[in-house]
């Protein structure tokens, strides 16, 4: 907690309840403990795959989650802050946020119009087959032609004129598919980068000297590009990759001890210590109290299309 916080807020935040037995948690005071909130991509019902669209009074602050997301610009102009970085988008614009990567925006015109799109990895492995490991490529901004902007914008309004799931998540899938073959033909970022997503994306453990090892570079290069390109230093987003499966891990019903080793950290002490300094909160208390659904709540969804 940050010490000139109050007491009184500090203790209740810590123990996760107040006398009534409710986290007594807003929005402004949580924001105030942590820089960046973890909250999961929101994906409604049963569905693997969502699609919403973009509505100024549901802006929501910085955070990051487990599953990848693309933004695309439709119209308007407008800036998004990811990291220490920020990046100015227009129409045309199509950004993709690797899990892990923090990302929020930060202004929009008043003709703005975005469509976010996520899945959950699982589909998004699935949709995209023997190239997943293009949704590590970091945050990429990529140009659209005019052409490709449309049959974009127009397969984002699609699954809205159907209300059978498996037809929704179906053409949530092609347009995932179709968005990443067009990222796919650019190099966005350096090598380096992108084999380190690779790698820490698929054993969370790897030091940086292994990663350099098996990138054929210096551990300072990667470290140097790293930063450069994706706004955060290496090991903190390390780090969060870890977390994220360490929650993912602790929700199928491992214990915390167990989810902790599985996840990557070398113990459940040194878990605990990154937990609490990224989410604001100890492991217990996430899981335990109303905590963890009262931020998902008070932050609500971007509005879907179909509303």
């Amino acid at each position: 907690m940050p010490r000139n916080f109050p007491e009184s807020v500090c203790k209740n935040v810590a123990s996760g309840a107040d006398r009534t037995g409710r986290v007594p948690v807003v929005a402004a005071i949580f924001l105030a403990v942590v820089a960046t909130l973890y909250q999961p991509f929101p994906i409604a019902g049963a569905a693997r795959g969502q699609i919403w669209r973009h509505q100024p009074s549901t802006r929501r602050p910085r955070h990051f989650h487990a599953e990848p997301e693309l933004n695309l610009v439709a119209a308007g102009r407008g800036s998004f802050g990811f990291g220490a970085q920020a990046v100015e988008v227009a129409t045309g614009d199509l950004l993709c946020w690797t899990p892990g990567q923090d990302h929020e925006l930060l202004s929009a015109s008043d003709d703005f119009d975005l469509f976010v799109i996520g899945l959950t990895p699982e589909l998004s492995e699935r949709v995209l087959g023997a190239a997943p490991a293009s949704t590590h490529r970091g945050q990429v901004q990529l140009r659209l032609s005019p052409e490709q902007l449309v049959d974009l914008a127009a397969r984002c309004l699609f699954p809205a004129l159907h209300g059978d799931i498996v037809v929704k998540e179906h053409a949530v899938g092609d347009l995932w598919r179709l968005a990443h073959s067009f990222r796919a033909v650019r190099n966005v970022g350096h090598t380096l980068t992108r084999r380190s997503l690779c790698f820490v994306n698929e054993h969370p453990d790897i030091s940086r000297a292994e990663i350099a090892r098996r990138s054929h570079g210096s551990p300072g290069e990667i470290s140097r590009h790293f930063l450069r390109d994706m706004g955060l230093p290496l090991s903190a987003y390390r780090a969060r990759v870890r977390l994220l499966r360490f929650i993912d891990l602790v929700d199928g019903g491992s214990t915390l001890l167990q989810a902790a080793l599985t996840a990557g950290f070398g113990s459940y002490s040194q878990c605990h210590r990154v937990f609490q300094a990224t989410l604001g909160c100890a492991p217990r208390v996430f899981f335990t109290s109303d905590l963890r659904h009262m931020i998902e709540d008070t932050f609500a969804p971007l509005a879907e299309i179909e509303r």
